[in-house]
Order: C-alpha cells, then sequence, then structure tokens
C-alpha cells in the first residue's frame, strides 16, 4: 500500500516505509500529569491512536510509546530554557488548597505535599480518560500496576537521562555553566531549528537565556537549554555528577523514548504543534548528539489547534472541557472520541455543541447499522475483504484523511446490503480504528427491568388517555438519561441517549 504522510521535518509529504518492516517504532508525546487533561490535550492522543489502527489494519506490528511526565516541566515551556515553576509544585499546591476547602476527599490525595502522590492521582485519571476514550495504549496490560507498560513515568527513568546528558558532555554537545547547570550547546548542532524553521540568530534573544547575579550570561549562547539544574530545593530531586537536582524537560523523552523502543531512530514522533518548538527541536538535537544518528524520527506528525465554538480554550471563558466533564453531562465517551477525530490532523479543529450533536448522530448511525446487520445476518465473518475496506484504507493511507475515509464508510451505508454477515464484518474492520461501536457501561441500550415497567406504564396511561401520568413518566425516562421512542409496532421503547 502507497502511504504518505506530511513529515513536519521536511515540510511536504513523503511516502511512508518503516526501518524495519512489519515494526513500525512510534512515540506520543503524553500529558504532563500536573491537572486533568482537557479536549485539546486528547485531540493529539486520539490523533495517535488512529494513527497506530490505521497502521495495524495496513498490516503492521505497531510498537508505541507514550509518555507521562511528572517533573521538570516548567511553567515557562515557550521557550527552551523554561522557567518559572515545576508544573507538579502548581499540581501539589492547587490540591492541598483543595484539601483544605473541603474539595478533595482524604482518598483521592493523602498527603498533596507528596509529589508522587499528586502525579499517580492525575496519572491514574488521565488513564481512566484514556481508556474512556478508547486509546489503544492505555488498554495494553499493565504491569503489574494501573499503569501500562508502555506509558513510562519520567521519575523512574532518570538514570537513563543521565547516561544521555554524560553522553552528551563526552561528545563535546553539552557543557556546564558558570551556574552549575548542564546545557546543550545548540552551536554544536548545525540542524538546530531545522524542525521549526527557527534560526539561531533569530533565538539570540528572548531565548530564556539565564544570567547570574552580576549579569553575567551563564550560557555560551541564549538558546542553549537545560539538561540538569542543581537544585536541592526543588519538589522532586536526584542525587547526579552535577549535584542533587532534577532532569530538564526535553532529555526526559529522548531517554524514554530510547530505553522504552529500544531504538535510536524511530519509524514516527507525534505531539501537538505546541511541541514542535521548543521541545521536539531539542529532542532531536540531544538524541542525535547523543547517538551520532541522522536523525532521532523519519516521521514527525503534529496536530493543529483546536477551539471551542471559534475562541481559545479559557476557563474565564467558561469553554474549558475536560473529557470527565462532558462524560459527566452524558455525552457518550464514542461521541467524544468521533468528534476529536473526525477532522483533519493538521487542520484547526473547532468543537462546538453543534458538531457534538452530528457526532452523536454519526455514532449512532454506525451502532444501529451493525446491530440491524448482526440482526439480520448471525455471526459476522473472522476475516473478510470488501473494496469498502480497501477504499477506507486508501483514503487514511492519504496523510490520514479520516474525512475522506469516514465519507466512504457511510455512503457504503447507504446502500443495498444483500449480506448482512459481511457487510458485519466489514464494518467492524473499520470499526477497529475508529473504534466507537464499544458500548460504555453508562450508555447501555434499551434499559433494566424497570426502564421496560415503565415503558409499559407509559403504554397504559396513553391508552387510558391518563396523559398526565404519561407525561410524568416520559420524563422520568428522559431524566434518567433515555431517549422515548414510540411506535403503533413495539410501542413505547427506550435507548441510551450518547449526548
Amino acid at each position: 500500500m502507497d502511504i504518505q504522510f506530511y513529515n513536519t521535518l521536511t515540510h511536504k509529504r513523503e511516502p511512508f516505509a518503516p526501518i524495519d518492516p512489519p515494526h513500525v517504532y512510534m512515540y506520543n508525546c503524553g500529558p504532563t500529569v500536573y491537572d486533568f487533561a482537557h479536549i485539546g490535550n486528547f485531540r493529539a492522543f486520539v490523533f495517535a491512536d488512529v494513527l497506530r489502527r490505521f497502521l495495524e489494519l495496513a498490516g503492521y506490528e505497531v510498537h508505541q510509546v507514550m509518555n507521562l511526565t511528572d517533573v521538570g516541566h516548567m511553567t515557562d515551556d515557550q521557550v527552551a530554557d523554561g522557567g518559572g515553576e515545576d508544573k507538579m509544585q502548581v499540581a501539589a499546591r492547587r490540591l492541598k488548597e483543595a484539601k483544605k476547602s473541603g474539595k478533595l476527599t482524604a482518598g483521592d490525595v493523602t498527603n498533596p505535599d507528596d509529589p508522587y502522590q499528586v502525579a499517580r492521582f492525575y496519572i491514574n485519571a488521565f488513564i481512566e480518560d484514556a481508556r474512556a476514550l478508547g486509546l489503544k495504549i492505555a488498554s495494553d496490560p499493565p504491569n503489574g500496576s494501573n499503569i501500562p507498560l508502555n506509558m513510562p513515568r519520567a521519575t523512574d527513568h532518570v538514570g537513563k537521562m543521565m547516561k544521555l546528558i554524560l553522553q552528551l558532555v563526552e561528545n563535546r554537545h553539552a557543557y556546564v555553566g558558570s551556574d552549575g547547570a548542564v546545557y546543550y550547546d545548540v552551536q554544536s548542532f548545525p540542524d538546530y531549528g531545522k524542525l521549526s524553521g527557527n534560526t539561531l540568530d533569530r533565538l539570540r534573544t528572548g531565548a530564556g537565556g539565564r544570567i547570574d547575579d552580576q549579569h553575567q550570561a551563564v550560557k555560551k549562547h541564549p538558546a542553549d537549554f537545560l539538561l540538569w539544574k542543581p537544585d536541592k530545593s526543588h519538589i522532586m530531586k536526584w542525587e547526579s555528577p552535577w549535584g542533587v537536582g532534577y532532569p530538564g524537560w526535553h532529555i526526559e523523552c529522548s531517554a524514554m523514548a530510547m530505553e522504552l523502543t529500544g531504538r535510536e531512530t524511530l519509524d514516527i514522533h507525534t505531539g501537538g504543534e505546541d511541541n514542535i518548538f521548543p521541545h521536539h527541536e531539542c529532542e532531536i538535537a540531544q538524541s542525535c548528539g547523543a547517538t551520532g544518528k541522522p536523525s532521532f524520527s523519519r516521521f514527525w506528525m503534529h496536530t493543529r489547534f483546536l477551539l471551542v465554538e471559534g475562541e481559545k480554550m479559557s476557563k474565564s471563558k467558561g469553554n474549558f472541557f475536560t473529557v470527565r466533564d462532558l462524560i459527566a453531562k452524558g455525552v457518550d465517551p464514542a461521541v467524544i472520541r468521533f468528534e476529536l477525530l473526525k477532522a483533519h490532523y493538521r487542520s484547526n479543529m473547532n468543537f462546538t455543541m453543534k458538531g457534538l450533536e452530528d457526532s452523536a448522530s454519526a455514532v449512532r448511525r454506525l451502532r444501529e447499522a451493525a446491530a440491524q446487520f448482526e440482526k439480520a445476518g448471525g455471526q459476522a465473518p473472522t476475516s473478510v475483504s470488501h473494496p469498502v475496506i480497501d477504499d477506507f484504507l486508501a483514503a487514511l493511507a492519504d496523510d490520514l484523511n479520516v474525512s475522506g475515509a469516514l465519507g466512504v464508510v457511510f455512503k457504503w451505508l447507504g446502500e443495498v446490503h444483500d449480506d448482512p454477515a459481511q457487510s458485519l464484518a466489514v464494518l467492524r474492520r473499520v470499526d477497529s480504528v475508529l473504534n466507537v461501536l464499544r458500548v460504555s457501561p453508562s450508555a447501555a441500550g434499551s434499559g433494566d427491568d424497570n426502564t421496560a415497567e415503565l415503558c409499559k406504564s407509559l403504554d397504559a396511561a396513553r391508552a387510558s388517555k391518563d396523559f398526565a401520568a404519561a407525561d410524568r413518566i416520559r420524563k422520568e425516562l428522559q431524566d434518567a438519561g433515555y431517549e422515548v421512542l414510540t411506535s403503533k409496532t413495539a410501542g413505547t421503547t427506550v435507548r441510551r441517549k450518547l449526548i
């Protein structure tokens, strides 16, 4: 199959082929676990999941790693050097205040001053949300804990980070500044700036250059970025050859990617467009500087920003949503997933309530089609070959053109299906990528025995013209999260609302 992806590194579409087929080694920048992940974060994570599932449907074996950053990601992360507070410090303070005000139960975080406990709290929340949205990596078998094996915590891999830093110093790509911190020497790497389009001249000023108490530069170049910071007062710290301190944010991903994939050069590295600079630019420099390889990842793929009702997400504007916010409002997780995947990853996405309703209709149509095929045709065959699958794959092979792939599926659903068992098998193959046919426990179909009795009572009330009672029962069902449907043949039935 001819697969083409847009490569941020070369700024053009290129044919994709893995280094070691059929294996594909892919690293996805995951969350910094200092808060609940919002829908903008999850757009990038759902994209990576769809990418993995497509490649698997195309016949590849994907080895996926997604990190969990629990140290070293500073609040001023728009510059390469970072600055401000460690985001885990912000999380600890927030949870401490929540505990003091009674908004946090003792069972959640017993000691908000313990950053490891704070990280575990948000890691568990992230994995719960990721599983609700059907991310395959979050469902991989855990390694004796709730955290899947290929979702590494940065704090578990600090030793590997130190080894990389030592290698960079030995290779003369890193040095100890006058403040005792270890910095990467960007002038030692001619390709620095190739991913983002930045040049060293552009980065000479305003690049987070540290100064000492005498206002003297502590780095060779303002764009040199932090690899290790000696700081005995930091919320999380380790012994190192450069003193007690903590690693820089960028070195973490290089270390975890290489350690967990066993590869010095990846096939694909993904993230949001805000990761391009400085994070991914720095990853390339330090990884290549340590290994001597010409590239850290052959393909770099980035999602664009997500807007909400045409505006940037903001808590002050009231348009800031986490996955758990939407689920609590009654939105089926599969609807959230569909909404996040349906737009092309390289276009800005506008998340709207109208769009969410449209996605609910699309998910409903897919689920009802599967139910009809199953009812009419029985057991679907375990393997199937069909032009719809070929066309679906061909659309996704075109730089993951999901909208084109969905167009193929919905056009086919409108046609006559002479072999419902085969059609069910086709739909399930398509859903191995979309992953929206699954029904979450909160979105069960036709209700329990009590719901069935209420439906019978509603029919009886209507038959006796007791419309007040009928309206009361209908409202009770609707308040319980059901759509109430009435037909001449089946009477009153219900189905779970998707939104």
